[in-house]
């Protein structure tokens, strides 16, 4: 069997780490478990809908920096998506201090692409291959 790669948007990864409404989260946890476990799909997880939902479960759900990023590992944890940039998306979600989880995504965006990464931002220019210009 061809194993399936699948991504999802925003609007998935909102559901499965804020569970809310409990219908539609439950309705996505269902389905993926379809896709993975009778079709062979593996779900995946880009670094632009990691950065939604953060912003989102801080803006609408009132939820802190650090509380959004485990919610964030938490779904990851679940077995039912995993990051398509791999074990450099758990440490960016699971650092502290410094630069912010959206730098970090950027950062690790421009480095799988072979891109120097600039900014001016001084907490993001002390993260490896980042450059202050």
């Amino acid at each position: 069997m061809i194993q399936r790669r699948i991504g999802i948007d925003t609007s998935v990864l909102v559901r499965l780490v804020a569970q809310d409404p409990e219908e539609t989260f439950q309705q996505c946890v269902n389905g993926l478990r379809t896709l993975i476990e009778e079709q062979g799909g593996t779900v995946y997880v880009s670094n632009q809908v990691i950065g939604e939902p953060y912003a989102a479960l801080r803006h609408h759900y009132g939820a802190s920096g650090d509380d959004a990023c485990t919610g964030l590992l938490r779904a990851f944890d679940s077995g039912l998506v995993a990051p398509l940039n791999g074990p450099a998306v758990i440490e960016a979600l699971s650092a502290s201090g410094g630069s912010g989880l959206f730098d970090r995504l950027i950062a690790d965006d421009y480095l799988r692409a072979g891109v120097e990464t600039l900014t001016l931002d001084r907490k993001m220019a002390a993260l490896s291959d980042v450059r202050r210009l």
